[in-house]
C-alpha cells in the first residue's frame, strides 16, 4: 500500500514503433519484436506531498528489446526546465515507482526499466486535442511527435478507434490515433504513421483512479 499523498490528473500521450493498437495493451509481442517509443503528461492539477505540479510537462523516452514484461528496458525522463527543484524532485518521486502501489504504472516501469538515462530538462511544447486525434509534443533538441487521425487508405477519410480497458493501469480509454516520432537523445529512433494512444488521466498511488 503507497504511504505518499499524490496525484496526477491530465493530458495523457504514448506514441510508439508498434503498428496502430499497441500490441502491449492486448498482452501480445510488439510488431517490430521490440518497442520503442515515449509518453508525456502535461498536467492539468497535481502534487506531491505539498509540492503542487500544475501546468507541467514531464516525458520519456523508453527501449524494450522484447515484450515489456520481460524488462531489461531503457527509459530517459525528460523534465519541464520551467520545474523548480522541489517539483524536479516530488516528479521523480512519483517516476520512481517507490510511491506506489503493487500493479501501478510507475510501479511497473520499475520493475521493467533496467538502465535509467540522465534526466533532461528542457522547454517542452504540448498540445493535445484528443477528440480530434490531434496532438504534439517537442521537448527541444531531443524529440519532436505529432499525431493525427489514422486515415482510410481508400477515402483518406479520418478512421476513429478507441480502446476501452476497465482495469487498466495506464488508463481506462484512450482515442487511437498515428504518431510521427524523431527521438534524438539517449534513445535513438525515427518513426513515421505508427502507434498512438491519447487519453485524459488521473494517477495516484494506488492506480488510475479516471
Amino acid at each position: 500500500m503507497a504511504t505518499s499523498d499524490w496525484r496526477l490528473e491530465g493530458e495523457w500521450i504514448k506514441n510508439c514503433t508498434c503498428a496502430f493498437g499497441c500490441p502491449c495493451d492486448f498482452n501480445a509481442l510488439p510488431t517490430q519484436g521490440y518497442c520503442k517509443g515515449t509518453v508525456g503528461m502535461r498536467i492539468t492539477k497535481g502534487h506531491f506531498e505539498n509540492t503542487k505540479l500544475d501546468g507541467l510537462v514531464f516525458a520519456a523516452t523508453v527501449h524494450f528489446p522484447g515484450a515489456l514484461h520481460e524488462g531489461n528496458g531503457q527509459l530517459q525522463p525528460i523534465i519541464d526546465e520551467r520545474a523548480t527543484p522541489e517539483q524536479r524532485e516530488a516528479l521523480f518521486n512519483i517516476m520512481s515507482g517507490k510511491n506506489s502501489a503493487e500493479g501501478t504504472l510507475f510501479q511497473i516501469l520499475s520493475l521493467i526499466v533496467t538502465k535509467m538515462h540522465e534526466p533532461l530538462f528542457v522547454p517542452i511544447e504540448f498540445s493535445f486535442d484528443k477528440d480530434g486525434r490531434v496532438a504534439r509534443m517537442v521537448a527541444k533538441g531531443v524529440l519532436e511527435t505529432e499525431v493525427e487521425p489514422i486515415k482510410n487508405p481508400v477515402t483518406g477519410e479520418p478512421h476513429r478507434i478507441q480502446v476501452v480497458m476497465p482495469e487498466g493501469f495506464e488508463h481506462r480509454a484512450a482515442e487511437v490515433a498515428s504518431a510521427n516520432i524523431r527521438s534524438t537523445g539517449a534513445i535513438k529512433f525515427d518513426t513515421k504513421g505508427t502507434h498512438s494512444s491519447l487519453a485524459n488521466v488521473v494517477q495516484t498511488p494506488d492506480g488510475v483512479a479516471a
